[in-house]
């Protein structure tokens, strides 16, 4: 089928994250290169109205990286790469372009000036080999042997160009800020939960009138999937998943593992153009063309790369949950974290004549059950555009991103619906502030994208063509009918603990156990 380069670039996307997101395992080593380097493997990306008390009017962007972190990873822990770019990237025209972008960069530096903590022993300073030397309480507490900070950089137009800006302290000005050290267990950090809260700065942002709050450090991995199963070609039989009654009848192997999240809280209007409430969102993490391992590094440094030339290279890219692991085919893995929505495009065939429904067959042994809607309009609709109504920019290319319509008010967190628009739309409720209208950790995006990807959306919408899904998209066009609705991964994200305020990831398990 010969498609127009933006109607490819829309196939691929939804297909891209709809079947990424039924394969139920958010962006965790997903691609060959990705899995050689963890610190810039970007995991999960929220975006949401906040639903924090008095915070109205702001808008949550939460970019998780590093995953899989077991809470007792010592000595060391989980520092992030000072020799990365971390970004968040927002598309607020509906080009496919970004707009701003929030550049992160972290610094680990010995404490004492690069020497780091030493004790006398025999008569001489013999430097420490933890990061810690007593309790720690506070930021910058003198019994920390490494000092954490990252920054903040806000550039306006497209990546690499423009002139970028420093995000400041409202209080001092200063354009570093302290990152918490990860939760090394109960002795060392008696209160981490208020040990972390006191990392929460208060900043300034460029071209924004309004103050935004900013944070960066470990939090417990939010994500809930049934990780072993689905990858063992979904070790189930299509009558388990189907079962309401085994929502949740599953453990959540996530569970006891802990991730690095960068944080940041800022008022709508500073993020929209032009009255259009929509806002599109990925993240990226980007390393240099060319590292030159130094073999005799030199004391206190916190890297043993000497030099670091050429441009950055993109290395990590995340929108919607899920896309490159089960929607882009093997080959293309890598060039997908390499490339940016714009470039949507080249990745047509695995929208256009997509194999998840295929796989789910074959690994449920239950042919005839893939939807016959070909190509997938509603998906692309759903996951590429933005449906007309909800989250559809005045004006749309096509692409593979978050989209979030800034005008829909949050919906607090007891009563948030955790399967999102869907949920909504089947139980005729009002919440339609959550996935795929953004994401907040709340929302079930393993069951929504299941049940989207098997048709589900074309059953519950009795006009689909009101919403711009194609005139395809109808019950005819969808082999499990009312099954679609049912599908699940016995694991439920509902059940996840979360914070109802800022940062809104829970607290960091601790090195020493369950707290």
């Amino acid at each position: 089928m010969d498609l127009t380069p933006c109607r490819k670039a829309a196939a691929v996307a939804a297909a891209l994250l709809t079947a990424a997101c039924a394969a139920q395992a958010s962006s965790h080593r997903e691609a060959p290169f990705i899995t050689t380097a963890p610190k810039v493997d970007g995991t999960d990306f929220y975006m949401f109205r906040s639903y924090e008390s008095g915070r109205d009017g702001y808008v949550t962007l939460l970019a998780n990286y590093l995953p899989l972190q077991d809470a007792y990873g010592g000595p060391n822990y989980f520092q992030m790469d000072p020799n990365a770019l971390y970004e968040i990237h927002i598309d607020n025209d509906g080009d496919a372009r970004e707009d701003i972008t929030f550049m992160f960069r972290f610094r680990n530096l010995l404490s004492n000036g690069g020497r780091g903590t030493a004790l006398p022993i025999g008569g001489e300073m013999v430097p420490i080999p933890l990061i810690q030397s007593g309790q720690v309480t506070a930021p910058g507490d003198p019994s920390l042997n490494v000092d954490q900070k990252f920054s903040v950089y806000v550039r306006r137009g497209e990546s690499r160009d423009g002139t970028s800006q420093p995000l400041t302290n409202a209080a001092t000005g200063a354009t570093w800020f302290a990152k918490p050290v990860d939760n090394i267990g109960t002795k060392t950090l008696p209160d981490y939960a208020g040990y972390a809260e006191r990392h929460i700065h208060s900043v300034r942002v460029p071209g924004c009138a309004q103050p935004a709050r900013l944070f960066a450090g470990q939090r417990r991995e939010a994500f809930a999937v049934n990780l072993g199963p689905i990858f063992d070609l979904v070790n189930a039989p299509l009558a388990v998943i189907t079962d309401p009654a085994r929502i949740n009848a599953a453990p959540n192997p996530l569970d006891d593992k802990n991730v690095t999240t960068l944080a940041l809280e800022i008022h709508k209007s500073c993020l929209t153009k032009n009255g259009d409430p929509v806002i599109g969102g990925w993240t990226s993490a980007s390393l240099r063309q060319t590292r030159q391992l130094d073999p005799l590094p030199a004391a206190g440094l916190q890297t043993a790369e000497k030099d670091l030339e050429g441009p950055w290279v993109q290395v990590s890219r995340l929108g919607m949950p899920l896309v490159n692991e089960v929607v882009i085919g093997l080959p293309d893995k890598d060039r997908f974290n390499a490339s940016r929505p714009r470039s949507d495009a080249q990745f047509a065939r695995y929208v256009t004549n997509p194999t998840l429904p295929a796989l789910l067959e074959i690994a449920l042994a239950t042919p005839g059950i893939a939807p016959t809607n070909l190509p997938r309009t509603d998906l692309v609709t759903t996951f590429l555009t933005g449906i007309n109504g909800l989250n559809r920019p005045r004006n749309v290319t096509p692409a593979e991103m978050l989209r979030l319509n800034t005008d829909i008010p949050p919906v607090p967190y007891a009563q948030q619906n955790r399967l999102g628009v869907v949920g909504n739309l089947l139980a005729g409720g009002n919440d339609n502030a959550g996935y795929p209208n953004g994401r907040r950790p709340k929302d079930d995006v393993v069951d929504i994208s299941l049940v989207a990807v098997m048709g589900g959306l074309c059953m519950a919408n009795g006009n689909a063509n009101a919403l711009g899904l194609g005139a395809a998209c109808k019950p005819a066009a969808v082999p499990l009918k009312e099954t679609a609705f049912k599908l699940h991964d016995a694991v439920d994200q509902a059940a996840v603990p979360l914070l109802t305020r800022f940062p809104y990831l829970n607290t960091p398990l601790p090195g020493t156990g369950q707290p």
